[in-house]
């Protein structure tokens, strides 16, 4: 009895399709606008968990511990040490946040991608840096305007300035620290933890909020416009690229200005 034609053994098992093989999509450019909202793979292939709430509560709460108890410590140095003082509140500001972002990555999701640590173009930490400078402007403005509208305020930044002048050790310390430390501290957790955490609630909830709570985090004074200012563009920028890296680069630029005007002005430098 002959065989039907449709149960016969395809002679070219692995033949392609006419006009051959289907068109891969092309890659993209890079990192779109939610690049780091996509969980990674983690172990055995499945996806790690997106940073959220979780990482939120207990990165906020071993920051703020962290920063009670290294402020308790640095209230133990003399008042006459003003150097030293100065030096010691850098740390704090750099070493609690690091140890919130530390303990977010520990929760849960343990991909430091998830949060915003990624490759990204020296187009774009170029970029950065005029970023940057133009924030420096913007400080100067906002400082002058305060000076000029207001009674004197209460120079909140004289610890910071003390370790800047005191010469030339204490000068490349608070460069070290307020140039770079806490620039990276900052940006993990508030961008990182916070501003990733965040966005589950669409992109300007994710970058307002958790500019706010940066700006509110350096006190209710003539510094929270301005941090307010570094903290928008560093989640902009942080959604536009995917990376932490070029909102580190605009607030260590800034950073720096805080650091190198006070020095200069003092001739300490």
């Amino acid at each position: 009895m002959p065989q039907n034609s449709s149960s016969r053994p395809d002679p070219h098992p692995d033949a392609l399709p006419p006009g051959g093989p289907a068109p891969r999509p092309a890659p993209a450019d890079g990192p779109g606008p939610s690049a780091t909202s996509t969980p990674s793979a983690g172990a055995g292939g499945r996806p790690s968990p997106r940073v959220g709430w979780p990482e939120i509560g207990v990165g906020l709460v071993v920051a703020a511990a962290l920063i009670a108890l290294l402020l308790a410590a640095t209230s133990l140095i003399p008042q006459d040490q003003e150097i030293l003082r100065g030096l010691a509140l850098y740390a704090v500001s750099a070493l609690g946040p690091l140890g919130g972002f530390a303990a977010a990555v520990a929760l849960r999701v343990r991909d430091v991608r998830a949060f915003g640590l990624r490759r990204v173009s020296g187009r774009w930490l170029l970029v950065s840096v005029a970023i940057g400078i133009g924030v420096i402007v913007l400080n100067l403005l906002v400082t002058a305007a305060v000076v000029t509208l207001f009674p004197p305020p209460e120079n909140i930044q004289a610890g910071y300035q003390a370790a800047a002048t005191g010469g030339a050790l204490s000068f490349l310390g608070a460069l070290v620290l307020g140039a770079v430390l806490v620039p990276i501290g900052e940006e993990l957790f508030f961008r990182g933890v916070l501003t990733n955490g965040l966005a589950r609630y669409g992109p300007w909830v994710a970058v307002l909020v958790s500019s706010t709570v940066f700006a509110v985090a350096h006190g209710i004074n003539y510094v929270l416009p301005v941090a307010f200012v570094v903290g928008v563009i560093g989640a902009l920028l942080l959604r536009r690229t995917g990376s932490l890296w070029p909102g580190v680069v605009v607030h260590a630029v800034n950073n720096l200005s805080s650091v190198i005007i006070p020095a200069v002005l003092a001739g300490a430098v």
